[in-house]
Parts: structure tokens; sequence; C-alpha cells
């Protein structure tokens, strides 16, 4: 199993003075504990669970390419970018250029998006939910033409392109790994199995049935179950002086006893660099046994 980071929140003790320095000592720690990704949330407002709305919160590719700077080996995304934030169009070239800057680290999390709030605060639309699939499945075909060798037109319901040019093309080939979040066991999971190269699930009661509708999808489209990393989201927390360890561990245990293979999250303590370094020396060793 591999472990990777979400930063979900930036209201630091310091301020946003100090933010830029702190973000880059939390990624160069995880990275060089083995940490195997770093990822932020794409939201524009804090959300729910983490804090209020108006706490501080970064736009998700500018930090990445911040992140992309100051890592050398984790793998690089979103936890998980909402369809209507973006064109296609500009998806891809942000996507690809954190790929090309970053050495080939880029991975694409996407998902339908949900946060209304931050959506109208902002200005921009919020369609209906059949309607954020529908541009969900649209997009996923113009990520996977712009990323390969056809440069031809693009006609959908929401985007017409006249020439999907990427240049230059992504260095992950045949392109960036595709982590299709969410648990919705009719649509997500089955564009998941027909596009996602991950999934990205929540560690709920209900995921081992979650993990079989994904089976189920996959046998549907002619896909190999095999060939998707099922990923989960699960905080990691050590506890103040890692008096959680073995609990962690424990947990990360029963998630690859169901087929698990990535565990993503955030760990309470950040921006202490202790409980990160902590996860490297006493938790990763472990559960990469599994």
């Amino acid at each position: 199993m591999k472990v990777g980071l979400q930063i979900p929140n930036f209201t630091w003790p310091n301020g946003p003075a100090a933010l830029g320095g702190e973000l880059a000592a939390v990624a160069r720690t995880a990275d060089q504990a083995g940490f195997e990704y770093v990822a932020v949330m794409d939201h524009f407002f804090q959300i729910r669970g983490v804090g209020p709305s108006e706490n501080d919160m970064l736009e998700a590719y500018t930090a990445l390419g911040f992140l992309a700077a100051h890592t050398e080996q984790a793998k690089l995304l979103t936890v998980i970018t909402g369809i209507h934030y973006r064109e296609p169009g500009l998806l891809a070239k942000a996507v690809t250029t954190l790929d090309v800057l970053s050495g080939g680290r880029a991975i694409l999390g996407i998902g339908a998006g949900w946060n209304e709030e931050e959506s109208r605060g902002l200005g921009f639309t919020f369609p209906s939910t059949s309607e954020r699939f529908e541009r969900l499945e649209e997009a996923l075909r113009y990520l996977l033409q712009m990323w390969s060798d056809d440069e031809g037109p693009f006609q959908g319901r929401f985007t017409q392109a006249e020439r999907l040019l990427n240049s230059p093309q992504s260095l992950s080939r045949p392109h960036p790994p595709i982590m299709i979040g969410g648990g919705g066991e009719k649509k997500t999971l089955r564009l998941v199995a027909q596009y996602g190269d991950a999934c990205n699930l929540f560690n709920t009661p209900e995921l081992p049935r979650k993990l079989d509708v994904l089976r189920q999808h996959c046998a549907d489209v002619g896909r190999d179950y095999d060939e998707i990393t099922k990923t989960v989201y699960h905080v990691l927390d050590v506890g103040e002086n890692g008096e959680h360890t073995q609990r962690l561990i424990d947990e990360l245990g029963q998630l690859a006893d169901l087929g698990v293979e990535v565990a993503v999250g955030s760990v309470p303590t950040v921006p202490r660099l202790d409980a990160i370094e902590r996860i490297g020396a006493d938790v990763i060793p472990q559960v990469e046994k599994l």
C-alpha cells in the first residue's frame, strides 16, 4: 500500500505571509518521508467539515505548480477537481503543464463537483447534478483526445473545438493518470470503469460494496478491474505525540485487506512536520509491505 498527503487547510498559525515557506517545508518533508502523493483540494472557499468559508484557501493548480518546485518524487494532484470550474481545454493545459514541469508527476483528479456556495459566491455556473455528470463524461472524452495524437476537432454538447492541439504534450504517456473521485454507484463508478485509472472513495462501512459495484461495472464494459488503482480517503492521524501510530497502521491494514492500494488523507497537525516525519519513519515502511 502507498500513502498520500492531502493538504485541505491553509489557515495556519503564522498567517498568509509565512504560508509559502511553510507549505514548501510540508511538501519537502512529505516527499523525503516517502509519501507517494501530495494533493490539495480544488476549492475556492473552505469547505464544511474543515472550517468556515472565510478560512484561507489557495487555488489548486497554482498551488500544485508551487509544490512541483519543492518536491522531486511525489505525484501531484487535486482531490478532486470540480468539472464546472474550468473549461476542458484549460484543464488539459493546466494538468499538462504540471506534468511537464514536474517531470511527469501529474495526476488528474476529477469529479462532478458539489460546492454550490463557492460557485454562486464567485459567479461560476452551477449546473444541475445530471448536467454536471454529462459535462464530466464529455470532458473525459475531450481530455483523452487532447492527450492523444488526434488534433482533430471535438464536437460535444457543451464544448465545440476546432483543433485539440496540445503542445508540449504531456510527459506521462499515454496520458497523465486519471483519478475519478466519488462513490456514486450508478454514474461515478461506471465512469471509473470506463475512463479512470484510479478511483477515490471514502473509508465508510459501504466501502466493500462500492468496490463490488466497481468490479461489476468493469465486467459490464469489458475492463480489467485490477487495472484500476483503488484509492481511499483516510485521515492519517498518528496523534499529537505518535500515540495513535499503531492504530493507523492497523486501519490501513484493514483497507489493504479489501484491496485498497492507496490511502490519501490529511495529517491533522500540519503544518507541524513531526507527524509527517513519523508517518514516513513508522507507518509507510510497515504498510508498503501490505
